[in-house]
């Protein structure tokens, strides 16, 4: 899997649509993590998929 360049405005801009608290990149998974929900966000060809439906539930 070839790794994106993401837009650090961005990320700094976007918030966990739960819980409206910041998120972390993960670089490694692809993925925006909310450690307040417990879950991550994907990011697909550079686009951060904000929907509930489509994040993992992590364990923590």
């Amino acid at each position: 899997m070839s790794e994106t360049v993401i837009d650090r405005h961005m990320l700094e801009a976007l918030v966990c649509p739960m819980t409206q608290r910041p998120l972390e990149y993960d670089p490694e998974k692809q993925e925006l993590v909310s450690k307040a929900a417990k879950l991550a966000f994907p990011i697909r060809d550079g686009i951060p998929i904000m929907l509930v439906d489509e994040a993992r539930k992590l364990d923590m």
